[in-house]
């Protein structure tokens, strides 16, 4: 009897440890990944379609608005923050003279340290341009004028450190606004849209900087659009949008091809597309899913819808349809049960203010002038999207439905005017930015 008594007492000890040891690892594996879910580590989030995956967020911030947990001095700029593991990563820029990477505590907005390299010179619109990208233990950023580094985030030194416009012969002459890449992490690839005479994409070794590929040359001046990944009958896609503008020296038909297909893992073109011209085109596709793809931009460009497909092992391109209703000048329009959001105004005067249209293409509301929105960042998140109003720097709590306009909430968080910057959530805590400052704000 007490043989089997211990025998008995052991086999439930031994239970009660593997049933204590299925919990903890559960407890681990959910704290890790709501962790990673709630890290914001590129340009436009986890999945580069301005959308988050966090929950529980207000519903209305009440007559003083959100709390603003700090502010953070910043010099004149357009380059949004990234997030991961508590910190936050952001390229600012001391006017004509240097680009600076700088990390700062979510919680209490200290920066931790920096790093600096010296770039003189500025152009139109003057300050930063691009979002950092982290990977593991390392840091991406593409300057203004074209330096790009990789950071180790331990000992904060380079890695390698190239540039995308000289190392391809760019020249002395940089596009108007300067080089406005964020950098993209595919694979063991660091990819970036070069847009040189020499180069279209290049793909480096992430890890040690070593070119692995370079696509061909795009038969058209520089645009300010950052390359993307999408799906093709489950394929990878690098979407990249250039410009209209033909350069001198290439034999083209007019229009030129500006929307272009490219295989990621060799710079291989797949397709392309000529239907759309934009002559300075910024947001990159949005994607549906199906292989439909929305090509957007200002300058009374419009938009337009192409349907992507591979037919006997090539890439077939379908137009669906073209309006001249739903041009987005600066910002990527958010997916959202069937329906585009986004600002379209597109800098030629024409002003839509925020715009609700179905995939096939129908307007189903805009608010024009009121208010304007005119280029301020957007998220979605929890069946919300936040937006900030680019003019006045007001923030908006906006409940999307095609029925109309429907905004719950506001608040004047920030003082100036250009609050065109891409906007960062991690964990309940939203950054937004303007001219001189960024401020981070607890909406959870």
């Amino acid at each position: 009897m007490i043989t089997l008594y211990r025998k008995k007492e052991v086999n439930n000890s031994m239970k009660r440890y593997l049933l204590l040891k299925l919990l903890l690892t559960l407890l681990i594996i959910f704290v890790t990944a709501n962790f990673v879910l709630s890290d914001w580590q590129q340009f436009l989030g986890p999945d580069r379609n301005a959308t988050s995956k966090e929950t529980g967020i207000k519903r209305s911030w009440g007559e003083n608005g959100p709390d603003v947990l700090w502010t953070f001095p910043l010099g004149e700029g357009f380059g949004g923050p990234a997030i991961s593991d508590g910190k936050v990563y952001i390229l600012d820029r001391i006017k004509d003279k240097q680009d600076v990477l700088r990390c700062i505590d979510l919680i209490n907005g200290n920066e931790e340290w920096s790093f600096s390299y010296d770039s003189s010179g500025e152009f139109s619109y003057p300050g930063s341009r691009s979002v950092p990208t982290i990977d593991g233990d390392f840091i991406y950023t593409c300057g203004s004028f074209g330096d790009v580094y990789c950071i180790d985030k331990n000992t904060h030194k380079p890695v390698w450190h190239s540039n995308i416009w000289k190392d391809f012969d760019g020249g002395d002459k940089y596009p108007s606004w300067g080089i406005s890449q964020h950098p993209l992490v595919y694979g063991d690839l660091m990819i970036l849209a070069s847009q040189t005479d020499k180069a279209g994409v290049v793909a480096y070794d992430k890890l040690t900087g070593e070119v692995k590929w370079v696509s061909e040359p795009f038969p058209t001046y520089a645009g300010y659009v950052t390359p993307k990944i999408v799906k093709i009958d489950g394929e990878d896609n690098l979407v990249m949008i250039s410009s209209s503008r033909i350069r001198k020296g290439f034999d083209v038909p007019n229009p030129p091809d500006t929307v272009f297909g490219i295989d990621p893992k060799t710079g291989k073109f797949l397709w392309s597309y000529n239907g759309w011209q934009c002559s300075i085109p910024v947001p990159n596709v949005a994607e549906i899913g199906d292989g439909r793809l929305l090509i957007m931009g200002g300058y009374r460009s419009g938009s337009a819808m192409i349907k992507v497909e591979k037919i006997n092992d090539a890439f077939v391109v379908k137009e669906i349809f073209k309006t001249m209703d739903f041009g987005t000048h600066v910002h990527t329009p958010i997916v959202y049960k069937g329906h585009f959001y986004a600002h379209c105004t597109d800098n030629t005067g024409r002003q839509d203010g925020m715009t609700c249209m179905d995939f096939d293409g129908n307007i189903k509301w805009k608010t024009e002038k009121s208010p304007a929105f005119d280029k301020g960042g957007f998220i979605l998140v929890d069946d919300l999207i936040i937006s900030i109003d680019g003019i006045k720097g007001i923030l908006r709590l906006i409940e999307p439905s095609p029925d109309g306009f429907k905004e719950i909430s506001k608040a004047q968080l920030l003082e100036t005017n250009q609050c065109w910057a891409p906007l960062a959530l991690s964990d309940g805590k939203l950054l937004i930015r303007d001219q001189k400052q960024m401020k981070c704000v607890v909406i959870k």
